[in-house]
C-alpha cells in the first residue's frame, strides 16, 4: 500500500508540473504539445516499473500509422514512452473521470464505433493529424484481449490512409506500419497463463482494481517489437493492409511470448573478507 501511495503522490506532481506546459503547447499549437506527454509517460513507466524491450525499429517516416494489438491500458504509457505518438480511442473514453481528461492533454481522438454512419467523420480526423506530422496508433482489433491472442484487425478505419492521400496535396503515399505488445513478466517472473490477468485488462475487469495491482507488482516487463513498414499509395486495398498487418502483428506477438523476459544479470556477492587474526 505505501508503495501505490508514493507512486500516486509522484504521479500527481509529475502531473502538476508539467501541465503549464502541455496547455501552452496545445494553445499555441507548439511542438511541446507532443513532446511532454513523450516525457511524462517515460517517467511514468520509470515510477510503475514497467521495463521495455523495444524489436526492430520505429519508422521515421511521415505520415505514418501505426497498427497495433491492444492488451491493457499500460499500452498507452509503453508506446507514448518509446515516441511521441496519438491515439484513436472509443468515445466513452473522453467522458472517463481523470484518464479522459488525460486522454484529451494528449490530442486523441475519439470515435463512436456502434455509429457507422461516423465513420467517414473519424477517418477524416485521422486523416488529418496524420497530414499534420503526427504518427498515429490505431488499436486495430477494436477491442482488447488476454496479451495471447491477437483478435482479428478490423479494416474500417485503415480507410483512413485513402482519406489522407485524398486530402494531401504534398504526398502520394501513407507509410503502415504494424506494432507488437507482449507482456513477457510480472512482478519479477515470467508471465503464464495465470498471472495474464494481473496484466491483461479486457472482458469486464474493473479498471480500477486492476491498475491497483499493477502498481504494487513491483515490476512489468514488456516487448514492444516493430513490423516492416510499407508505404501505400492510394489505390491499395484496406482490408489487404488490415489482414497483412494482422499477420505481421500475430507472428511478432508469438515470438516475444516464446522469448519472455529478457535475462537480467545478477551481482554475485561481495567476497567476504577475512576475520583479523587474533593478538
Amino acid at each position: 500500500m505505501i508503495r501505490i501511495i508514493l507512486i500516486a503522490l509522484a504521479v500527481v506532481i509529475l502531473t502538476l508540473v508539467l501541465l503549464p506546459f502541455q496547455l501552452i503547447g496545445l494553445a499555441f499549437e507548439l511542438r511541446l504539445q507532443r513532446t511532454i506527454p513523450h516525457w511524462y509517460h517515460r517517467v511514468l513507466c520509470a515510477l510503475i516499473g514497467v521495463r521495455i524491450r523495444e524489436v526492430g525499429r520505429r519508422s521515421t517516416a511521415s505520415p505514418t500509422l501505426i497498427l497495433s494489438n491492444h492488451v491493457s491500458w499500460l499500452d498507452i504509457c509503453v508506446i507514448t514512452a518509446l515516441a511521441p505518438v496519438v491515439f484513436v480511442a472509443k468515445s466513452e473514453v473522453a467522458g472517463w473521470p481523470v484518464f479522459g481528461w488525460l486522454a484529451k492533454l494528449q490530442r486523441t481522438i475519439f470515435i463512436n464505433r456502434q455509429a457507422r454512419h461516423q465513420t467517414g467523420a473519424a477517418t477524416r480526423e485521422i486523416a488529418g493529424r496524420l497530414l499534420g506530422g503526427d504518427a498515429v496508433v490505431l488499436f486495430a482489433e477494436g477491442t482488447s484481449s488476454d496479451g495471447i491472442r491477437v483478435l482479428p484487425f478490423r479494416s474500417s478505419l485503415v480507410g483512413a490512409v485513402h482519406h489522407a492521400l485524398g486530402a494531401g496535396t504534398h504526398h502520394t503515399h501513407v507509410t503502415v506500419q504494424p506494432m507488437s505488445l507482449a507482456y513477457v513478466g510480472f512482478g519479477g517472473v515470467p508471465i503464464g497463463r495465470g498471472l495474464r490477468e494481473r496484466v491483461a485488462w479486457y472482458g469486464d475487469a474493473d479498471l480500477i482494481p486492476h491498475l491497483l495491482h499493477v502498481l504494487s507488482s513491483g515490476a512489468v516487463d514488456v516487448t514492444v517489437s516493430w513490423g516492416e513498414a510499407t508505404a501505400y499509395d492510394i489505390g491499395a486495398d484496406r482490408k489487404a493492409i488490415a489482414r497483412d498487418a494482422e499477420r505481421s502483428v500475430r507472428r511478432m506477438t508469438a515470438a516475444a511470448l516464446r522469448a519472455g523476459p529478457p535475462v537480467r544479470a545478477i551481482s554475485p556477492p561481495a567476497p567476504k573478507q577475512p576475520l583479523p587474526e587474533p593478538a
